[in-house]
């Protein structure tokens, strides 16, 4: 088996390269407006997806701690593809919608805005830790998995949780 660096060597720049395009594709994607699609259904979906990998994350967690590698890597897996289907649908309101302005006032309004900016900064630090964990699990590296991991985790949790209270935050603001 590979040793840790090659692993990290041979994956760091599609990793890196992700993990810089991901975020650089989104924030480009909200400057592309697409008229004659309606996907005004989809922040409570996911919203919920973000929740959905909450409660994912920490039954993986749970699996660990309690020594079922095997169940931990499904759920692990299944949080990749929550995040990945979080983020098609995520751009997909995006392009064909127009973003909705926060319309809280006083103390709430800078509340909403440290949450939504700390997520937004969290989830694009997340990426790479992300995936640098994943490939080391892959690579049954799993003295360094655990060391990325036990900084990943409450990251991408709180990324999670962050979006659902953002979504419930700016829900009042949604136009239909």
């Amino acid at each position: 088996m590979e040793n840790t660096q090659s692993v990290d060597r041979k994956y760091r720049k599609l990793i890196i390269v992700l993990s810089i395009a991901i975020p650089v594709a989104v924030a480009a994607l909200f400057g592309i407006k697409i008229e004659g699609y309606d996907f005004t259904f989809l922040p409570p979906i996911y919203a919920s997806i973000n929740g959905l990998t909450a409660l994912v994350l920490i039954a993986a967690l749970i699996a660990i701690k309690n020594g079922n590698k095997s169940l931990h890597e499904k759920l692990m897996k299944l949080c990749l593809a929550l995040s990945a289907s979080f983020l098609i649908m995520y751009i997909l309101y995006h392009m064909t919608s127009e973003s909705t302005k926060f319309g809280g006032e006083g103390a709430v309004r800078y509340v909403y805005f440290f949450i939504l900016i700390s997520h937004i900064l969290l989830s694009i630090l997340v990426i790479p830790l992300v995936l640098f964990t994943f490939v080391r699990a892959l690579a049954e590296r799993f003295d360094k998995h655990k060391q990325l991991a036990r900084i990943t985790f409450p990251i991408w949790l709180y990324v999670a949780i962050s979006g659902v209270i953002v979504y419930l935050m700016i829900s009042p603001y949604y136009s239909h």
